[in-house]
């Protein structure tokens, strides 16, 4: 097997001790690779410590970031490498073989992109255990085309906190886009596939990686969900839609949560139905002011941009 020569790239702004804990993981890593540290003018120190630990160092205006455009900066600026593994500052490693075991399955030359597994963190709550636990399985598996009729939207199911991109495959398919204001990891993930390469899931490499969402927290982040798949209605036409997986993680959750939790249920209803609501709503984004759009989504800054 040819020695890939890899990049963990890492986007940061005003997190320094979430960073701190994640250089931490990666300089227990077993293989070698190079840190590469994009900060979005972070005031908290966390400028300071990316220099200070990374191989390669960029510092861009908050205003610039993007984040499809953000990562793909980073390939340009440094394109010697083979596999660029990208992480969130929040996330972080356990597992000293973590890195050597999202980059393992590009042995198989057409694998374009692998995604890891997310374990919830250690102060996660029950739905937000549930959702690592249904979106990220112990089993990996390795997708093409081909799987569409089996998973359907799954097929293309991507990370940004934890996941790795061949060069050759990323560039091959345009790069990470510019226009979308989240998902650019499913969104090349999809044009891999469509373009013939293969996607795998590492189950045994994993990251810790999770959010205490609160109910408006939930809501905003499904309202943008649902800006981005409006938008690319090319993912629905080859993939098919997300109602199918909606209802199979309903179910799923209160079976996790069960019977002796049976206090929990409304709440389940509650949040989930709200994440419905916001991403229906979002269906029709085009018919609302930006004004409101601002305000029903997380991605606020995205409105004030040329994809708008």
């Amino acid at each position: 097997m040819t020695i890939l020569k890899v990049a963990c790239v890492v986007p940061t702004y005003n997190g320094q001790r979430d960073l701190q804990r994640l250089l931490d993981s990666l300089g227990s890593q077993t293989i070698d690779f190079d840190t590469l540290i994009v900060d979005s003018s972070s005031s908290d120190g966390s400028a300071e410590l990316g220099r200070e630990c990374a191989d390669h160092f960029l510092q861009i205006p908050s205003r610039e970031f993007n984040h499809g455009g953000t990562r793909q900066r980073m390939v340009e600026l440094y394109p010697d490498y083979d596999v660029y593994v990208y992480m969130t500052q929040d996330a972080y490693l356990e597992d000293p073989q973590a890195l050597a075991r999202i980059v393992a399955p590009f042995v198989d030359e057409t694998v374009g992109a692998v995604c890891g597994r997310q374990l919830a963190h250690k102060d996660a709550n029950l739905l937000s255990q549930h959702a690592r636990s249904f979106n990220y399985p112990a089993t990996s598996q390795l997708k093409s085309m081909a799987d569409v009729h089996r998973l359907g939207i799954k097929t293309c199911f991507m990370s940004n906190s934890f996941a790795a991109y061949r060069r050759k495959a990323l560039m091959q398919v345009g790069g990470f886009p510019l226009h979308v204001i989240l998902s650019e990891d499913m969104y090349v993930a999809a044009r891999m596939l469509v373009a013939g390469w293969k996607v795998a899931y590492a189950g045994d490499a994993c990251c810790r990686h999770s959010h205490n969402y609160t109910l408006a927290e939930e809501f905003r982040r499904y309202f943008d969900i649902g800006v981005f798949q409006a938008r690319e209605p090319w993912i629905r036409e080859q993939f098919g839609g997300a109602g199918g997986e909606g209802l199979r993680y309903v179910k799923s959750e209160l079976r996790f949560l069960g019977v002796r939790r049976l206090w929990l249920w409304p709440g389940s209803f509650l949040r989930n139905g709200l994440k419905l609501l916001a991403y229906k709503f979002s269906q029709q984004e085009q018919r609302l002011p930006v004004k409101w759009k601002k305000r029903l989504g997380m991605h606020k800054r995205y409105w004030d941009g040329p994809y708008a």
